[in-house]
């Protein structure tokens, strides 16, 4: 199986300054990783049931990007180094 390179998340100097603000954590499909390994994935960092991990994963796949979670910054960050455990590829944005 060939190995994706993930890049990591673009690091934010100034979190302070978006104290508040809710972030949202976007996955994208890729071509690297087999569905049931990502529903599953996608449980184990949220928490969620296996109906809306196995919801989530699919729009990925279908739509090329799904809203993993909403919330604050230090929420998406634990969420997203989970997620990126699999060398899934993921991005938080304002």
């Amino acid at each position: 199986m060939p190995v994706l390179e993930v890049p990591e998340s673009k690091a934010l100097d100034h979190i302070g300054d978006w104290e508040g603000h809710v972030w949202q954590l976007i996955l994208y499909n890729d071509d690297y990783h087999l569905f049931d390994q990502v529903v599953s994935q996608v449980q184990k960092a949220t928490g969620y049931p296996y109906a809306r991990a196995l919801a989530i994963t699919m729009e990925a796949h279908t739509t090329g990007r799904a809203v993993v979670w909403t919330g604050a910054i230090e929420e998406c960050l634990r969420v997203e180094s989970v997620l990126r455990e699999i060398g899934l590829h993921t991005d938080i944005v304002a």
